[in-house]
C-alpha cells in the first residue's frame, strides 16, 4: 500500500518541476526502420498449399499504400486479389482458383510501410507452392524510358516460356513481376528454362500487349541460374570494434537485364475530326499519319454546277501537315467559301476487317456562320466598302540570330510577290545602305511563311521595308506598308560549346536541352566532336541518341523486330557564359546508364529516403571549371564492380546493358524471402 501513499506526492512534484522550467517530452529517436516480418500462414516456401486466404504479421503495425496497382501476384489472376492491412497484418485473398503443382509468389513492391512514420518495406514477397516443391529461380534488370531514361515505374514485366513471337499479344507470362519507383524488377519463382522477356504498360488489365500499349522486349531468350558466391560482411562488437567475416550465399542471375521502354507510336487510322474555323477554310484531321493524303471533293453546295465532283485543285489549296496526318483546306473560289453550308467527299485510308488499309469514302458537311455583327458595324455598311489588307508578321523579332534566317508570315496562300517593293538595307554609320537578298519560301511551311537567307553581320542593324500592295494573296488582299529595323545579336553575346565524345560514332546526334528538358539546338557529330555555335548565355543539359537510320530524329522500336534508337544523357549541368568558348569531353558509357540522366531532369522522381541526398545534386551547383575540363570521375557512382560502372560495346549492350541501380537494385535482388 506505501506505493499507492507515495503517488500523490510525485503527481505534485511533477506539477511543481513543470511551474518552475518549460520543456517538453522526449519520445526517443525517430523510427526510421520499415517493419520487420513477424510470421505468415502459408510460412515462406511452404508447399502444399491449399486454399484461398493468406496473412502476413509484422512487428507494428502497418499500412498498404495503392495495393490494387502495387501488389503483384504471380502467376497473373484474372481476378484481382483483395488486399488489407489491419493493425500488425496483411490479408490477402485471391479470387481464383488456385493451380495445381504451381508455384506462387505475391509481391508486395513497395505498397508496405508502417503506420506512424511511413517507412516503406521495399522489395518484401511471399511464395509458396500448390505442389511438392518450390520453384526459385529469377530474373532481375530495370526498365528504363527508351528515348529520356526516365525509371518506367508501375510497369508489368513478365517470362514467357512460350517463345512464339504472338505469345505476348495473346497470352498472359507464366510469371510476372512490378517495377518499383527505380523502374527495377525482379520476376521470383521461375522453373529452369529459356524464357522471353517483355515489359508493358498493360492498361487494360488483361495480361497481354496492345499496340497502343507501350513494350519493352529482349533481343535473346534468357535462362536463369543461381550461383554459390562468398559474401563478406562486417559485425560490430559492443565495444564498437568491426572485423569482417565471410560466409556462403547465392546470386540469382542474370540480375542486370535493361529493357528499354518504347511505344510503336501506333495509332489507329480514321476520319478523327473535321471543322471550319474560318469561312476561307477547312480542316480534316486523321488518327494516324499516312503516306495517301485524304482527297476532297464537292458533291453539293454551290451554285456552279461545273464544281461538283471537282478536284480540289479547281477551288482550293490543299496544304499537309509536316507528320501526314491533318490537312488544311483553304478555299479559293468565292462561289465556294460564301456558301454557309458546304457538302464535300473525303476519300482516305481505312483498316478493314483484317487491319488493311484501303481506299473509303465518306461525305461530310461543313457549317460557318458569320459572327452576329454589332450595331456600329451595321451602320458601317453605310460607308464605302473597306478593302481587307493582308497580315504581316515577322516571325524572328526585331533582335536576329546571327545562324538564322529572317522569316516573316502572311498567314494566308500567297499569289505573288514583287521584289522590286520590298527594300532591304544595314545601316553604316548615319546611312542605310541597300544589300542584295531572295526571298524563299519556308522550309517548314512553303505555303504560309517566306524568309530571307543572308550572312548577317554580328552587331550589325538591318531594315526591312515592304511597300503597300507588295504582297499578294489568293483572295486579292494586299499588305500594309511595312517597316522593321532589325539588330543582330553581336558575337560576343553568344558562348560556343564544342563537345568531344567517347564511345560514339558518325551516327551520333547530340542535342542540347533547356532546363527544362526540352531539344534547342541540335549537331550532328564529325571527327568526334559535336559542335553548337552562337548559343545564348544559360543553364544546358546535353542528349546524345544514335541516328541508324539517318533521318535526324529518335527513331522509336517495334516489337520483336526493331530496338529503339539508342540514348544517353550527360549527367551533369552546362554552364554557358556569355563570350566563353567551352570545351566538354564526354564518355558516354563512362556511367550506368540508370545513372547518367540529371535528377533535375527527372520527371519520374523517386521518392527520396530521409535524409537521402538526390543523386547528381551537387553537380547542380558545380564550379565554373568543373565544365571547362578535359571530363569527369565521380566516385559516388564507384561501386567496386566493373558489371555496373561500364556497359558492354554496342554490339552486345542491347542483351545486357549494365546499370547501378538508383539506390536499393542490391536490396531488390537479395532473398527477401523471410
Amino acid at each position: 500500500m506505501k506505493p499507492l501513499r507515495l503517488l500523490p506526492a510525485i503527481v505534485v512534484a511533477a506539477i511543481l518541476t513543470a511551474c518552475a522550467s518549460v520543456g517538453h517530452i522526449d519520445g526517443g529517436p525517430r523510427d526510421e526502420e520499415p517493419p520487420v516480418f513477424v510470421r505468415s500462414n502459408p510460412s515462406p516456401g511452404q508447399t502444399r498449399v491449399s486454399g484461398n486466404n493468406f496473412t502476413v504479421i509484422f512487428d507494428e503495425n502497418v499500412q498498404l499504400d495503392d495495393a490494387f496497382n502495387k501488389v503483384v501476384v504471380s502467376p497473373a489472376q484474372l481476378e484481382a486479389p483483395t488486399i488489407t492491412a489491419n493493425g500488425r497484418r496483411v490479408s490477402v485473398h485471391l479470387r481464383d482458383t488456385l493451380k495445381a503443382n504451381t508455384t506462387y509468389t505475391i509481391d508486395f513492391g513497395d505498397a508496405i510501410k508502417d503506420l506512424n512514420e511511413g517507412n516503406i518495406l521495399d522489395g518484401f514477397a511471399l511464395d509458396f507452392s500448390t505442389g511438392d516443391s518450390i520453384d526459385s529461380l529469377r530474373i532481375s534488370g530495370i526498365v528504363l524510358g527508351a528515348q529520356n531514361l526516365e525509371p518506367a515505374q508501375g510497369i508489368i514485366v513478365g517470362a514467357y516460356s512460350n517463345l512464339s513471337d504472338t505469345a505476348i499479344r495473346t497470352l498472359p507470362p507464366d510469371r510476372i513481376a512490378r517495377t518499383n519507383q527505380y523502374g527495377q524488377f525482379t520476376i521470383r519463382n521461375l522453373p529452369e528454362g529459356q524464357y522471353r522477356v517483355y515489359a508493358i504498360n498493360d492498361i487494360n488489365r488483361d495480361w497481354h500487349w496492345d499496340r497502343s500499349e507501350n513494350v519493352a522486349f529482349m533481343d535473346v531468350t534468357v535462362s536463369p541460374r543461381v550461383e554459390s558466391i562468398s559474401v563478406t560482411d562486417t559485425l560490430y562488437s559492443s565495444t564498437g570494434q568491426d572485423s569482417l567475416v565471410q560466409h556462403g550465399g547465392l546470386q540469382y542471375l542474370p540480375n542486370d537485364i535493361l529493357l528499354s521502354f518504347f511505344n510503336e507510336d501506333y495509332r489507329a487510322q480514321y476520319l478523327k475530326d473535321y471543322k471550319r474555323p474560318e469561312r476561307r477554310f477547312i480542316t480534316v484531321e486523321l488518327g494516324a499519319p499516312t503516306d495517301s493524303l485524304p482527297r476532297l471533293a464537292i458533291v453539293d453546295g454551290p451554285h456552279d454546277t461545273s464544281l461538283h465532283g471537282a478536284a480540289s485543285d479547281r477551288w482550293g489549296i490543299p496544304i499537309y501537315s509536316s507528320r501526314g496526318d491533318s490537312l488544311t483546306m483553304w478555299l479559293t473560289d468565292s462561289a465556294v467559301y460564301r456558301t454557309d453550308s458546304l457538302r464535300l467527299s473525303v476519300r482516305y485510308m481505312k483498316p478493314d476487317s483484317l487491319d488493311r488499309l484501303v481506299w473509303t469514302t465518306d461525305t461530310l458537311r461543313f457549317f460557318y456562320r458569320d459572327p452576329k455583327r454589332t450595331k456600329k458595324e451595321i451602320e458601317a455598311d453605310t460607308l464605302p466598302p473597306r478593302f481587307d489588307t493582308l497580315p504581316l508578321t515577322l516571325i524572328s523579332g526585331n533582335t536576329q540570330e546571327v545562324y538564322k534566317p529572317l522569316t516573316f508570315s502572311v498567314g494566308q496562300p500567297l499569289q505573288r510577290i514583287d521584289t522590286a517593293m520590298i527594300h532591304f538595307e544595314m545601316q553604316v554609320d548615319t546611312n542605310w545602305v541597300a544589300k542584295p537578298f531572295a526571298i524563299t519560301a519556308d522550309s517548314l511551311h512553303p505555303v504560309l511563311q517566306k524568309q530571307i537567307d543572308y550572312k548577317w553581320e554580328p552587331g550589325a542593324k538591318y531594315r526591312l521595308t515592304i511597300d503597300s500592295a507588295a504582297i499578294h494573296n489568293v483572295y486579292g488582299e494586299h499588305n500594309k506598308r511595312f517597316e522593321q529595323e532589325i539588330a543582330v545579336r553581336a558575337l560576343e553575346d553568344y558562348s560556343n560549346l564544342t563537345v568531344r565524345l567517347t564511345g560514339a560514332d558518325s551516327t551520333a546526334v547530340v542535342e542540347l536541352l533547356g532546363t527544362a528538358g526540352d531539344s534547342v539546338r541540335v549537331a550532328r557529330a564529325a571527327d568526334g566532336k559535336a559542335i553548337f555555335r552562337y548559343v545564348q548565355p544559360g543553364s544546358y543539359y546535353l542528349r546524345m541518341f544514335f541516328d541508324t537510320d539517318g533521318n535526324g530524329e529518335w527513331t522509336t522500336g517495334r516489337l520483336d523486330s526493331i530496338q529503339p534508337e539508342e540514348v544517353a544523357y550527360y549527367p551533369k549541368k552546362i554552364e554557358l557564359k556569355r563570350n566563353w568558348d567551352v570545351e566538354q569531353d564526354w564518355d558516354i558509357y563512362e556511367l550506368p546508364v540508370d545513372k547518367q540522366k540529371p535528377y533535375a531532369l527527372l520527371k519520374n522522381k523517386p521518392k527520396l529516403k530521409r535524409g537521402e541526398t538526390a543523386p547528381n545534386q551537387d553537380d547542380e551547383n558545380a564550379e565554373e571549371d568543373e565544365f571547362m575540363g578535359s571530363g569527369y570521375q565521380d566516385n559516388r557512382y564507384n561501386n567496386g564492380n566493373d558489371r555496373y560502372n561500364n556497359r558492354n560495346n554496342r554490339n552486345n549492350n542491347r542483351n545486357n546493358m549494365n546499370f547501378g541501380g538508383m539506390g536499393g537494385f542490391r536490396q531488390m535482388t537479395g532473398d527477401r524471402r523471410y
